[in-house]
Formats: C-alpha cells, sequence, structure tokens
C-alpha cells in the first residue's frame, strides 16, 4: 500500500482517511477507541476531526470528538505513528466561529489541550470566512507554524475563486499555503469538484481528501427504498436525496462492479473509485465500529480496472 503526500507539506498519508464526527457521538468512547484502534492496525495513520464535531448533538458544546481523540492517544502512546487533521471556522456557539486571526489562535490551543498534543499536524479552514480577507487566517497560521503547533494547513468548502486568491496571497505576501482541500465529493456528488476546484488543485499541487465518500451511507448499497431508511440515524438524510432514478443508476454500477470483485462490497468500490481518480488524495470515512473499519480498510488494497472505473464514472456523470 503506496502512502500519498498532501499537496507539497511532506506529510503522507494511507489512501484513507478515518472521519471522526461519529467520536463522542454515535460512536462512545469505548468503541472509538476500538474504531481507532481497528484503523490504525489495518495500515490507517491519518485522522480527521474538527473542532465543531459534534455541537449539533443534543446537550454537546463541540470539542467532544477532539477529546476522544486525545484521550486515545494519551492510552495508546501512539502520536508519533498518527497524523492528526482537525479544523476551525465552524460555528460552535457564543460567538465562536469564523477565520478571525484572534480566534483561531484561541481555537487551536483549545484543540491542542482537547487532543492532548502539542501540535496538528494538518489544520484547516473549515469554511471560508467571506467577510475578511482570505490573508488573515493564513497570517494566524504563520505563527502558529513558527511556534511549532500546526505543521501544515488545509481549506475546506471553499470556491474555487477564494481559494485561487489565498493560494496567490500565500506566494506574493510570503504566507503559509493552503496544502489541501476538503470538499464533499463521492460517485453522487461530483459536480462541486470538478466543475473547478478539481482543475485549480492539480495546477497548484494541493492533496484533495474529500468528505461524504459513501455520501452519508447511500454508497454502502443498503440503503435502496424508503424502508431502508430507518436503518440508522443517517437514514434520514439519505430520502428523496439519493432515492432516485440516478442514485439508482449508480447503485447499479456498483453491483456490477461488485460482482466483478469476489468479496468486495458496494462501499469498498465506491472508496477505491475515488482512490482511483486523477488529483484525488484520500477520502474521508467513518464508522461507528471495529468491524465496518475493517470492512471499509479493505477499499485500499481492491484495485479497480479501467473497465471498472469507466462504468462507475459513466453511471455517475
Amino acid at each position: 500500500m503506496q502512502h500519498r503526500e498532501l499537496g507539497r507539506s511532506g506529510l503522507r498519508t494511507a489512501p484513507l482517511v478515518l472521519g471522526g464526527n461519529v467520536f463522542g457521538w454515535t460512536a462512545d468512547e469505548a468503541t472509538s477507541f476500538r474504531v481507532l484502534d481497528a484503523f490504525v492496525a489495518g495500515g490507517g495513520n491519518a485522522i480527521d476531526t474538527a473542532n465543531v464535531y459534534s455541537a449539533w448533538a443534543p446537550g454537546h458544546q463541540g470539542g467532544e470528538s477532539e477529546a476522544v481523540i486525545g484521550k486515545w492517544l494519551k492510552q495508546r502512546g501512539r502520536r508519533d505513528e498518527v497524523l492528526i487533521l482537525t479544523k476551525v471556522g465552524m460555528k460552535m456557539g457564543d460567538g465562536r466561529q469564523g477565520l478571525g486571526k484572534a480566534y483561531i489562535k484561541t481555537a487551536v490551543e483549545e484543540s491542542l489541550q482537547r487532543l492532548q498534543t502539542d501540535y496538528i499536524d494538518l489544520y484547516q479552514s473549515h469554511q471560508d470566512d467571506e467577510e475578511r480577507p482570505v490573508t488573515e487566517p493564513l497570517e494566524a497560521y504563520a505563527e502558529l507554524i513558527k511556534e511549532g503547533k500546526v505543521r501544515a494547513i488545509g481549506a475546506s468548502n471553499f470556491s474555487a475563486g477564494r481559494l485561487r486568491a489565498a493560494l496567490e496571497a500565500s506566494v506574493t505576501q510570503g504566507l503559509p499555503r493552503y496544502e489541501t482541500l476538503q470538499p464533499e465529493y463521492n460517485l453522487y456528488n461530483r459536480e462541486a469538484l470538478e466543475k473547478d476546484l478539481l482543475a485549480l488543485c492539480q495546477e497548484h499541487g494541493l492533496g484533495i481528501i474529500p468528505y461524504f465518500g459513501l455520501a452519508s451511507g447511500f454508497l454502502t448499497g443498503k440503503y435502496r427504498s424508503e424502508k431502508d431508511l430507518a436503518q440508522s440515524v443517517r437514514g434520514s438524510s439519505i430520502g428523496p436525496k439519493y432515492l432516485n432514478d440516478r442514485g439508482y443508476h449508480i447503485l447499479d454500477a456498483l453491483d456490477a462492479v461488485v460482482a466483478r470483485h469476489a468479496g468486495a462490497s458496494p462501499a469498498q468500490v465506491a472508496l477505491a473509485w475515488i482512490m482511483g481518480r486523477p488529483g484525488l488524495t484520500a477520502p474521508i470515512a467513518s464508522a461507528t465500529s471495529a468491524q465496518q473499519v475493517e470492512e471499509l480498510i479493505k477499499a485500499m488494497h481492491l484495485e479497480l480496472s479501467e473497465a471498472d472505473m469507466h462504468q462507475l464514472s459513466e453511471a455517475s456523470k
């Protein structure tokens, strides 16, 4: 299994990144530890989280995911073996949001404390703060990199125009540059990235670590009718968004490719397709059990043929 570089950062990740949005939410601490253990045991090395995870859950304030990861890091003593990717910028409540320089400097200290570490490998702007110049967060990140608290930076949910402006400012003003982009991307949701962001990232050598690689679970193949939606908390977010003619066409293509690979699953094929796309570095996928992790990890070893890739790409145009 060949690791892939995150932009020009020097950081290298396995072809799959573990999503930490479920830690402390739909996966309690003990379950999260088992998931993390299984991921590392299977060859994974990059864990993605955010300070806002899981502020949306009743009784939560944000930081729950980072706190669980921090406890795991301390108990296992494996900090040097993994890359910790976290994010700042989403609404946390009490005015804690955005990419203002002062807020970033405060938020990173809180994340470091929860993660029980001295540094963050990849610190990402979770969403653009369009009320501020693109240089403001870069100036904050420059100080954090100089202080050794952050190794590299990335962007998430940026428009092509604002990302380009930030990359240009990095060159003209001597500021650190975003080395990665974290967009939504999967077999169903392709247009936003492919329209202009993909070419921009390829032009500047950015790594792309897409989230929702399994389209909220739709691409696992377990949601094929309205009655299937009650299987999990995620079912309500699928409904008419994916259960339509295009969605069924994609599932048919997944089934056809799965049939050509003994023991493979739709989820593994969907993730392997992303891994095989030009310019894509490593999709992010979350799991709520060690068994799910072990299944997802198999995607890193699944080699799709040109015919497989073509069939999936055509079905999901």
